[in-house]
């Protein structure tokens, strides 16, 4: 296993927790799409919220560049 797809597989990991970590809409309705009618990404973000997402998207944009770079070597 290469060091690109040992950093893969842990932003992977990473990327995962944070997502489960972010908390939305809870129930079955929040599960589907039926969250209340608002635009989420568009709220204002505070506090540990807005580290969490920010976060969460550097580790997807890590995680792509990743495959790709794994893809080309």
């Amino acid at each position: 296993m290469s060091v690109v797809e040992i950093f893969q597989v842990v932003s992977a990991i990473t990327a995962i927790v944070l997502i489960l970590l972010q908390n939305r809409s809870s129930g079955a309705g929040g599960a589907f799409g039926g969250g209340g009618g608002s635009v989420d990404f568009l709220k204002q973000r505070r506090g540990i919220e807005k580290y969490l997402f920010v976060a969460t998207v550097i580790l997807v944009v890590i995680f792509a560049a990743l495959s790709v770079l794994n893809l080309i070597l």
